[in-house]
Formats: C-alpha cells, structure tokens, sequence
C-alpha cells in the first residue's frame, strides 16, 4: 500500500501515524545533508487539534489528528475490495473531509468550517481519499476536485511531497500515481507544467542505479538521489511504477514472473530502469526480495536510533509491490511471513493495519477472512461502523444479493438513514463542497 503507513512502531503512536514517523525521520536525515528541506506531514502544524470525542463514522479509536483521512480511505477501500457496503456514515464522514479547493488534510473536526490558509493541505491523504472514493462510486465530483487539486502542485520534476511546495518524494509520488490511475487518468500523461516532466520520471530519480554499492542497486531512496536505500520507498516505488495504486489484482491462476536483479553488464542498467518505469519496478523487487531473503522473509523497521524490528507494514507493502509485477512466487514467502506474525500488530495498530493485511491478501489471492488463523475482514468491520452490507465469501451480499445491487439492508439502511435526516444518497450526489 502505497506509501502505505507501515512501520512496527511503539503502542503510542498508531500504524499511520507510525508511517507519517518514519517519512519525518526520512527527512530529517536529508536535512542533515542539503541543510535544509521543508518540514514532512509529521511535524506540520496545519491538522484539527485532537478531538475530545470520535466523529460518528469514524474508524478507529486512537487520535485522529494526523491520520484520520488515510485510515479511514484505506479501511473503506479494502471494505470494498472484498466485496463490503461500507456504512453510509463513515462514507459520508470522509467526502466531508474535502476542502473547497479539491484537497484534504488529516483531520478536520469542523468539516462545516471552511479550510483556511492555515489548514495543511495533504497530498498523501487526498490521494488515498481519492483511491478510496472512486472505488466506492458515487462521488464523482469530489473525485474530480481532489483530482484537480494534486494536478495543481504537481512539482516542476513531475512529482509530489506530502506537503505541496516542498521537494518531491518516492512515496507520495507512489500514491498520487495510484490516486491518478484509480481516477481513470493515466499517470504517464500527466506532466508538470514547466518541464512536462511526468510522474514517472519523478520516480526514476530516486533509482539507485549501477552507480551504487552493488547489495543497493534497484533500490529507490525516499528523496535524495545517492542516498541510502529506502525499503518503504522502493516497496512504494515499485508498485507506483506500475501504475497501480493500493488495490493490486491478483496475476492469475499459473502467472508467475521471476524476479531479476539490477545487472550491470554490458549497459544493462540502461534497459534495467535508465528510462523504463516498468524495468525500474523490476529492479526494485529484486532489491526487496534480496532483503526479505536475508532478514527472513520480513523487513525491518528504520527508525534511526532505535533497535532494529521486524517492519511489519512495510512487508505488507512488499507483499503488494512483489504481486504488482505479478513475481507470484516471491510475494508467497513474505505472505506466510505475515500470516503467522501480524495479527497481533495489526490489533495494537486499528483500522489501517488491518486494511493493509486485506490489500496484502487480495494482491496474492488469497482469503482475508482465514489469514492466519485470523478473519482480517471481521476485525477490520470491528473496528468502526457496522457496513451497510456485509459480502459473504461467494461475493454475495448477506441479504443474498450480489454486491453493488439495492438489497433488502441496503433499502432498509436508506430508510433509516432518510429517517434520521442524514440524506446519504442525496448528499452523496449533490454534496455542498466545503
């Protein structure tokens, strides 16, 4: 999952917020380089302060200051992946999120306020809210806005920073290009309106190519080209290079393509990534499997000066990196990793957590609902509002629809929702942007 929030973390800090840490320690570690670099999503003053009380229809129960947009865009779209009618309220809690200008932030706890100078516009959220609504169907105009809005700040290299203005990075570039190609656009005609520099080319600067040390070539650093590999950058990177966003299809029954490693022989960097998006995300999972390989089968956590962890997250992102190239057989070994090791985390982490273990899941085809010994579906559903309709494992609603159709829940939710005044499907159509 895109940049997807994925570092083992302390039990304060949640499985975004943990990913917002490393992506701050990332770039502290530049500034300790160029001298100088705008403050990253973490540390930026410009989310609501925390509420005393969670919204309705809000996931999770932690503090939603700095992640509430990304968990509640990952936990609806993996709703959706398998087959589940969110509920109506936790719908409608995220498309309230938007700005008038197209964008979101983390958190706003006044949606009814309008965003003002102050309020930290946040590329990271606005495209995984983007990935998410456009799954569900329905917001079309708020897709759009948010759409316009990350063509907007689109950096003169063709990428994005979390922070629009600030020095593009692997990461958000990875999630916009998977925001972009769930909107129906296609990320390689999307170009910087000085330079014409596109998504791609963003991303191939932050390739650590046959000038590296040879056990970092294929890699992607976070930011800064010569830098040391990044494994949450390259896991992004070779996902977004593909095109594809936080929903990976699974390649198919018999797909199963090897995974080579960067070669520097006789100019083979050149046709391993020089200026192929799709050879680059090739390179990448060779740096990813040669480090799952030497760990375990697991990543590590990065944090600087804390001790070295299994990183949890981040192999659930390399888990969807490896099935994005169809590298079947490589994805399966982390995968089995993470069905005997992550149910725990993914308890001490919420809603994002357990999202991200679905979109693990259904990347390698295989059934959320026994992962592990644990049903990934169930305890994600438990974490916020009861779904509108719950999908069975024939892909049938509970009602014995089939998903997408007006079942019986679904009319009687609509009548209910009607009754209390709340107008979803109304408001879903013709929403007042704020």
């Amino acid at each position: 999952m895109a940049p997807m929030a994925s570092m083992a973390h302390p039990a304060p800090l949640t499985h975004s917020v943990a990913f917002l840490a490393r992506r701050a320690a990332t770039a502290l570690a530049a500034v300790a380089v160029l001298g100088a670099a705008a403050a990253p999503a973490a540390y930026a003053d410009s989310a609501s302060a925390s509420p005393k009380k969670l919204p309705a229809g809000l996931y999770g129960t932690k503090d939603p200051q700095y992640d509430g947009v990304w968990r509640q865009s990952l936990a609806l779209l993996a709703q959706d992946t398998v087959g589940i009618r969110p509920a109506a309220s936790a719908v409608q809690w995220l498309a309230g999120q938007q700005c008038a200008d197209g964008s979101f932030t983390a958190f706003r706890a006044e949606p009814g306020t309008p965003c003002d100078a102050k309020t930290g516009r946040d590329t990271n959220q606005t495209a995984a809210a983007v990935q998410a609504l456009a799954a569900l169907g329905g917001h079309g105009d708020t897709v759009k806005k948010a759409v316009s809005w990350l063509k907007s700040v689109q950096n003169d290299d063709g990428g994005w920073s979390s922070m629009a203005g600030s020095a593009s990075d692997a990461n958000s570039t990875s999630v916009v290009i998977g925001a972009l190609a769930a909107a129906g656009e296609k990320p390689g005609s999307v170009t910087s309106k000085k330079g014409g520099k596109t998504p791609f080319d963003a991303l191939l600067t932050f390739r650590l190519g046959c000038e590296a040390k040879e056990d970092a070539r294929g890699a992607f650093t976070f930011q800064l080209k010569g830098a040391a590999p990044n494994a949450d950058a390259t896991a992004a990177a070779a996902t977004g290079a593909l095109g594809k966003g936080f929903v990976v299809e699974p390649a198919g029954k018999g797909a199963d393509t090897p995974v080579k490693p960067l070669s520097c022989k006789d100019g083979d960097d050149k046709k391993a990534g020089g200026s192929d998006p799709a050879q680059a995300a090739q390179g990448g999972s060779g740096y990813l499997v040669a480090q799952l390989d030497k760990n375990g089968q697991h990543l590590l956590s990065a944090m600087p000066g804390a001790k070295e962890q299994p990183d949890v997250g981040n192999t659930a992102d390399a888990v969807v990196a490896l099935a994005a190239g169809a590298h079947t057989t490589a994805a399966a070994k982390p995968l089995k990793w993470l069905e005997k090791n992550a149910a725990g985390w993914a308890k001490q982490n919420g809603p994002a957590a357990y999202a991200q273990l679905v979109l693990a899941a259904h990347a390698t085809g295989t059934d959320p609902r026994s992962f592990g010994g644990t049903d990934l579906v169930a305890a994600l559903n438990a974490t916020g509002p009861e779904p509108a309709a719950a999908a069975t494992k024939d892909g049938k609603d509970a009602d014995g629809s089939k998903g997408g159709g007006f079942g019986l829940v679904w009319i009687i939710g609509i009548g209910l929702a009607i009754g209390a005044g709340i107008g979803f499907l109304l408001s879903s159509r013709k929403k007042t942007q704020l």
